[in-house]
């Protein structure tokens, strides 16, 4: 058995799926409205609806679709299967510029917030989270410029919490010697988690109750979408990259968590027998999940820049000509110069107070591009 909510969409199309607000039903059939909920079981026929067709149409695509009593699933599928966001890193300035930077590209006509993939390390996790909520990004906008500025006394983290600015200070130069003694990504992977785990030796574990709920309370909701999100992090034990998704049974909260714990401002996070510190340890936007996708789009609050050396193919230019190469087309969305003097460098990134300056600056980029872009998402 299964409770359908059904959505009334333009043109005669409705819409079939357990999301109770239609989240994940494709955006150009809407705006969509509530017409009712109904159960539905595989050997029992229901009045009007083909069961089977509906019921495999969800478990395959997480909607139905139908117009004029015709089944659109696979048409609206097919040409919702090609785009992907990728939301790269840069603090809590990258995660406001981002923000605004969606929200510009919206209110200019372009959504890609219903992108078929959504791949979001640190910063850019946050990002995809509260993008995929039930909050406009408007309305994520909104609070950010409306938050009450802070005296700058601390450094934030991928959204707005605060850590204390010694250890973001310190961070720079203790990953930067990582980072030197290094012979390879995997090696610094390795290194990076073995310094933030003996940097957290002793501890009582109260920060990860505190850092989880600071994130929980940043994110719209706290239930994976529908649609495909993808949430990098690395696993401080082993090095090994870790990528989170809706089937991963971590609750959402915790990918994001992880995804944002440098490991040295903010402790490895802990989840199950596993503790994990930042996606960008990885790569900055790790693009390179988005491979197989006709169109991706970035946005790198840090420019495209990386720490790492160019040979070990972590930068965004490599990967992104890596995508090209695989037949992917490559849109990248970088801080233009009113943007660069409001996000700040390297550690006022983490400043709370560019928030609302970032913010803005993505938000008239995004309007700006929103034309450019347009043909080359839809």
């Amino acid at each position: 058995m299964a409770r359908v909510h059904v959505l009334r969409g333009q043109d005669r199309v409705f819409g079939f799926t357990l999301d109770e607000q239609g989240a994940n039903l494709p955006r150009r059939y809407g705006p969509w409205t509530t017409f009712k909920t109904i159960e539905l079981h595989h050997d029992e026929p229901y009045q009007g609806v083909d069961v089977s067709a509906c019921l495999d149409d969800i478990r395959k695509h997480g909607f139905h679709l139908t117009a004029a009593h015709k089944r659109i699933t696979d048409l609206a599928a097919s040409v919702m299967s090609e785009r992907a966001l990728v939301l790269g890193g840069g603090g809590a300035s990258g995660n406001a510029w981002a923000i605004g930077v969606i929200a510009g590209l919206f209110d200019a006509g372009l959504d890609v917030t219903q992108a078929d993939l959504i791949v979001g390390t640190s910063a850019g996790s946050t990002v995809a989270a509260q993008i995929t909520g039930t909050t406009r990004p408007a309305e994520l906008l909104a609070a950010i410029l409306a938050a009450v500025p802070q005296p700058r006394t601390g450094a934030a983290g991928p959204g707005a919490g605060r850590v204390p600015i010694g250890p973001a200070a310190n961070h720079m130069e203790r990953t930067g010697a990582i980072l030197a003694a290094a012979k390879d990504a995997a090696d610094m992977r390795r290194r990076m988690g073995t310094a933030a785990l003996e940097m957290d030796a002793g501890a009582d574990g109260s920060a990860q109750a505190q850092w989880r709920a600071t994130v929980a309370a940043r994110l719209p909701s706290q239930s994976w979408p529908q649609q495909p999100m993808l949430i990098v992090a690395v696993d401080a034990h082993s090095g090994e990259p870790a990528v989170f998704d809706r089937h991963s049974g971590v609750e959402l909260a915790d990918a994001v968590a992880a995804s944002c714990a440098n490991g040295f401002g903010v402790p490895p996070y802990t989840i199950g027998e596993r503790r994990y510190i930042d996606g960008g340890y990885r790569a900055n936007e790790n693009a390179d999940l988005a491979a197989g996708y006709a169109r991706v789009l970035v946005l790198s609050p840090l420019g495209g820049r990386s720490r790492h050396p160019l040979d070990w193919g972590t930068h965004l230019a490599a990967q992104a000509d890596e995508l090209r190469a695989r037949g992917s087309r490559v849109e990248t969305i970088f801080p233009d110069s009113n943007s660069q003097n409001a996000l700040g460098v390297g550690v006022n990134m983490m400043d709370p107070s560019t928030r609302p300056p970032a913010a803005r600056a993505g938000y008239e980029l995004g309007r700006a591009l929103a034309e450019r872009l347009t043909e080359f998402w839809r």
